[in-house]
This record gives C-alpha cells, sequence and structure tokens, in this order.
C-alpha cells in the first residue's frame, strides 16, 4: 500500500490545542460514515463531559448526498453531522469515494490511527468488513478498545455451523477489547451469554438527538391539527404510523392485512400512514384498494427536521419487522413524542421501550392476528395524557446525554490518567 494511499484526505475542526498540552489524547471513534444518530453523542463528550473526540469516518457519503437501496431514494442528512468534535475521512465522494455503506474501504485506516494518537479507540461495529478491518489496526495500536455495536441474538436464521463460527469469533473479539457497551437489555443478555464479565460492561443507549423536535404542548396541538388536516383525517379517525423503509424485512403490508382484519367499526376509523419510501410502495397501494379497504396516506421519506407534524399527528406508531432490526430507533422518536408503539418481538428495542398496556403492545413476529390483537388495545391507549406521559417517561433514559455518559465512563475507566 503506497503512502498516498495511506493519508486521510480531509480533516475537520480542530479541537483546542490546551487539552494536548494537559496530556488527553482524543476517544478515536471509527465508522463508516457520519450518522446522524451519534454526531450529536461526540458533540456532548466534547462539549460537555470534556473527552476530545476524533471520529475516522470510511466515507462522507452520507454528507454529500447517496442513494439508499431500501429507501430507493437519495438524500441527504439536512442536520449537521461534523462540527463540535474532530473528524477526518479516508475517501470522499468527491474525490471517488465510497457512494454507500457497502463500499466504504479502511484503506488508509492504519496511518490516520496513528496520526491521532488515541487514548482509547471506540469501535461502533463488528460487520461489514470495515469494521472488522478496524478493530484489528486498533489492536495494533495497543492502546484500549472499547465496543459499542450492535449486538444481539436476534436475526436472521443461521445454521448451526455459522451460529458456532459466529460465536466463536465474537467471544475472541469480546475479549480483547476493555469495555463493551450495551445499547440494551437484550445487549447485554448477548454478552453475558458469550462469556462477558459484568465488570467489562456498561450501559450507553440507542437514543436520538431530539433538538430538531418541537415537543412542546402547543407544538403539539398546532403540527397535529394542521397536519391531519393535511392529510385529510377526521377528528375522530385514528392515524397509525408506520415510519421507516418500505421493505419486506420491515414488513409494512403485515399492518395493512391487520389493519383489514380489526373490527369494522374500528377499521372505518383508521388510516394507516406511511412515512417512508421504498420497494413496496406500490404493493401496499394495491393491497389498501382490495376488499375491504383500508385508508392509507403515503407520505414518503422525510429528513429528522421534518419528522415531529407527522408524530404529533398519529395515534399509534407500529414498527412489524421480521429480522434485522437490533433496536428501532422510530420508537424512540415516537415515544418522546409521547406515541405508543406497537412492535413485533424481533425488534430489538421491544424489552427496553414498549410496556405493554403502558407505552404499547407486543406482537408475535409474522402474525397477522397477533398484531391486529396488539393494534387494538395499543389504541385503548391513545389520546390520553397519562400515556403520553408514560412514553416520555420511558424514554427518557435513552437520550444523548445518558449515551454520552456511559461511553464517557467507559473512557476514564480505561483511560490512564
Amino acid at each position: 500500500m503506497s503512502a498516498v494511499e495511506e493519508t486521510p484526505v480531509l480533516q475537520t475542526p480542530q479541537r483546542p490545542a490546551i487539552r494536548r498540552e494537559h496530556g488527553l489524547h482524543p476517544l478515536v471513534v471509527v465508522e463508516t460514515h457520519p450518522i446522524q444518530y451519534h454526531a450529536p453523542v461526540y458533540r456532548e463528550l466534547e462539549s460537555r463531559l470534556g473527552i476530545p473526540v476524533t471520529a475516522i469516518y470510511g466515507s462522507d457519503f452520507s454528507v454529500a448526498g447517496y442513494l439508499d437501496k431500501e429507501f430507493g431514494a437519495s438524500f441527504r442528512c439536512d442536520t449537521d453531522l461534523l462540527t463540535g468534535y474532530g473528524s477526518c475521512f479516508l475517501s470522499t465522494v468527491a474525490q471517488g469515494g465510497a457512494r454507500g455503506f457497502d463500499m466504504v474501504s479502511a484503506r488508509g485506516l492504519r496511518t490516520a490511527l496513528r496520526q491521532t494518537a488515541p487514548s482509547a479507540v471506540l469501535l461502533t461495529g463488528h460487520s461489514p468488513a470495515f469494521h472488522r478491518t478496524a478493530f484489528f489496526e486498533a489492536r495494533r495500536l495497543h492502546c484500549p478498545l472499547i465496543l459499542r455495536a450492535d449486538s444481539i441474538d436476534r436475526g436472521r436464521e443461521r445454521s448451526a455451523f455459522r451460529k458456532l463460527v459466529r460465536d466463536t469469533s465474537l467471544r475472541l473479539m469480546y475479549r480483547s477489547c476493555s469495555r463493551l457497551l450495551c445499547i440494551g437489555k437484550l445487549a447485554y443478555n448477548h454478552f453475558r451469554r458469550l462469556g462477558v464479565a459484568e465488570e467489562k460492561l456498561g450501559f450507553a443507549p440507542r437514543s436520538v438527538d431530539t433538538a430538531a423536535f418541537d415537543l412542546t404542548g402547543e407544538g403539539r396541538a398546532r403540527l397535529r391539527t394542521a397536519t391531519r388536516a393535511r392529510l385529510g383525517v377526521r377528528d375522530a379517525d385514528y392515524v397509525v404510523l408506520f415510519s421507516g423503509k418500505l421493505s419486506a424485512r420491515k414488513a409494512p403490508d403485515l399492518l395493512l392485512r391487520a389493519v383489514r382484519s380489526l373490527p369494522a367499526e374500528i377499521r372505518s376509523r383508521t388510516v394507516v400512514a406511511y412515512l417512508g419510501s421504498g420497494e413496496l410502495r406500490a404493493p401496499l397501494a394495491e393491497l389498501a384498494d382490495s376488499y375491504p379497504t383500508v385508508a392509507t396516506r403515503f407520505i414518503g421519506f422525510q429528513n429528522q427536521t421534518q419528522l415531529s407534524p407527522y408524530y404529533h399527528a398519529a395515534d399509534l406508531l407500529v414498527l412489524p419487522s421480521l429480522h434485522s432490526e437490533t433496536w428501532g430507533l422510530v420508537v424512540n422518536d415516537a415515544l418522546h413524542h409521547g406515541v405508543p408503539c406497537v412492535v413485533s418481538d424481533a425488534v430489538g428495542c421491544a424489552p427496553d421501550l414498549v410496556e405493554p398496556g403502558v407505552t404499547g403492545e407486543i406482537a408475535a413476529t409474522g402474525s397477522v392476528e397477533s398484531l391486529a390483537a396488539a393494534i387494538e388495545r395499543a389504541l385503548a391507549l391513545a389520546g390520553r395524557p397519562e400515556t403520553r406521559e408514560r412514553c416520555r417517561q420511558k424514554v427518557s433514559g435513552y437520550t444523548v446525554e445518558k449515551t454520552a455518559e456511559g461511553i464517557a465512563q467507559a473512557y476514564w475507566s480505561v483511560v490512564k490518567q
């Protein structure tokens, strides 16, 4: 590999030199690209918790704009992903770099890690290959490794052999980490099953930045009325919201089938709103028009800053995913807005955030009957002030601040002062 190939191509804001003078080297994060749910955490670590952060990104495609295959649309994040902490890119779209998650290369990572001189390295995954390369390159530095990843046991079905291979490789990886951070209860169970000692575990929950949301009572009243009017929804109607990619693994069609099986007096008052785009858009429209018909609205993809009107307009969020839903951040979004949620038991956040009869309901994965029954039960929670308060209370421990504090505790526990 040539020296040119080993040089990161773009550097963004530098932190104050005084921190280096005090002997505090950065926490270096290695990720494929800037992520809207992670950047606020890194700013929080810098600004409030006093930990210098440098993120090494494989590509800038989420900033430059890219085609999301599942959404079936091109977009870029409309929130600031780069200020408030240090960052560098191994490649950029403008210079021929990766234009998507599965194309990111780790070329140049070794040099970037040496240049940043980390006190500790935070890894955010073990798949795809970029993350595995990051793990091995970070180990070369002989500095503490902190892992915060979507590590759970639920997902696609694997053969006994593939399960054994996966478990063996993860056990070896986990032994090399100084700290492992759980995103929720299922991650904790996964780590303990693979033999991680209790004292190596911490908690840094999955969280969303609520800065772009309008969570005030006045905002809810104004946005709910205006948005429901724009969608052509009557005051007495229920708006059942699906937020996400219209892809097979998220089973948006299961929601329509469940609503069709509700009692006629409930079905006639229910409007299903799809907040997202994807390959199933046309089949869903066809299914909605078949007998018995279901009133349906297709809103399309909306960026984070545009979400509050639709969550306030909703009475219920439904996420009926079949697999590969390691968390489900749209549930965080909904609960922050006081909206109860129905999720399948394949959704990773279900044990943490969805309390049956309180903040929503949990349905059996892939079952129309179970999902319909869960929706009917959850609609009894909709519109109640006490439900909104309980939803917000439930998600109050899953915030950017709590995530940053969990990472900070891990950092200080492994960094020599």
